[in-house]
């Protein structure tokens, strides 16, 4: 049997033109389904493979959409944590579905122009930024004149990239007021306030604890987001004498999965003698031993309407940032 080599040869072998074997292969809806199973099944029956790099290069796309990772201010972390690994199973499931593939990078950046190099490079249609990390302004430099660009992260008022993300704030507050319900006034917030996401989740911890006249009675330690390096800090800080809280506000679940493991190796009970509340809602904060309490961000809404979003831009539609109400979800931690 004779390979057909391009859409001509396919075009007059079922008789009719090259624009309705085009569309066919594509599963438009402007040919009917009778015909384009008929054309899909000359196509597989001679071994034809439409060119999908050169129809891309016709109508100037590329098919692929960049999802980033910026680690500006915890260069150490890896796409293995746990957070980024969930959501890009997400993004991947959404953008697949949509017909698209995923070009990921892993970014550390060294100057202010690491994203304008990848939204000038030709090799995506579109960029998903996964976190703010500390790279706001390099994000709201690109989104004056790059539209299809959406980040994961918190609105900040006066921003010009176009967000995705949980009220953090309202997180914080949720997460310390849990704790002051169930009778913790030494409360300690453990994050690096240096990325906005964490900064506007210790501020919401600070209102719970001012509304309760226990303004003085917040810690913070900085840990890191990498498990390996918040381990060691955590345990000096729950190690010091006078130090231990009765509460913990973790800026993330795997800084509460870290507090919980230097918890257990000093011999310390959760809830009894300390209490935990993460943030993010990881489906491993259902594996811990307690079953940890966390702030959860609808991640799975979150991926979606990040593709969605990104679509519509791509279209040439202008998107409004769009923030989820966090939730409460209480477990065995807390």
């Amino acid at each position: 049997m004779n390979r057909i080599k391009n859409i001509k040869e396919l075009a007059e072998l079922a008789g009719v033109s090259t624009g309705t074997v085009s569309r066919a292969l594509a599963g438009s809806a402007l040919i009917s389904q009778k015909t384009r199973d008929r054309i899909q099944g000359l196509a597989d029956e001679h071994g034809f493979r439409p060119n999908v790099l050169a129809r891309n290069l016709r109508i100037q796309r590329t098919g692929a959409i960049g999802v980033l990772i910026p680690l500006g201010h915890e260069t150490g972390q890896h796409i293995s944590d746990p957070f980024f690994i969930t959501m890009l199973g997400l993004l991947a499931d959404a953008l697949t579905e949509r017909g698209y593939d995923l070009l990921l990078s892993r970014v550390i950046p060294t100057d202010d122009r690491w994203l304008d190099r990848i939204t000038g490079s030709g090799r995506v249609d579109g960029v998903i930024v996964i976190g703010q990390s500390d790279q706001s302004a390099a994000l709201d430099a690109v989104a004056q004149h790059y539209r299809p660009l959406v980040v994961w992260g918190g609105h900040t008022p006066g921003q010009l990239h176009c967000s995705v993300g949980s009220d953090n704030r309202k997180g914080g507050d949720l997460a310390a007021s849990h704790l002051i319900e169930r009778g913790c006034q030494r409360i300690a917030f453990f994050g690096d306030p240096a990325a906005p996401e964490i900064a506007y989740r210790l501020q919401g911890a600070r209102d719970a604890m001012e509304r309760a006249g226990l303004g003085d009675q917040l810690t913070v330690l900085p840990a890191h987001l990498v498990a390996e390096a918040a381990h060691p800090d955590i345990a000096r800080f729950l190690g010091e004498e006078g130090q231990r809280p009765q509460g913990i506000v973790a800026a993330s679940d795997v800084i509460a999965m870290s507090a919980l493991r230097v918890l257990a190796e000093q011999g310390l009970s959760v809830p009894g003698d300390v209490r935990v509340v993460g943030y993010d809602g990881l489906p491993l904060g259902e594996q811990t031993s307690p079953r940890l309490t966390t702030v959860a961000q609808d991640l799975t809404s979150g991926a979606e309407q990040m593709v969605d979003m990104l679509l519509r831009r791509i279209a040439g539609e202008e998107t409004k940032s769009v923030v989820m109400e966090p939730k409460l979800v209480v477990r065995l931690s807390s």
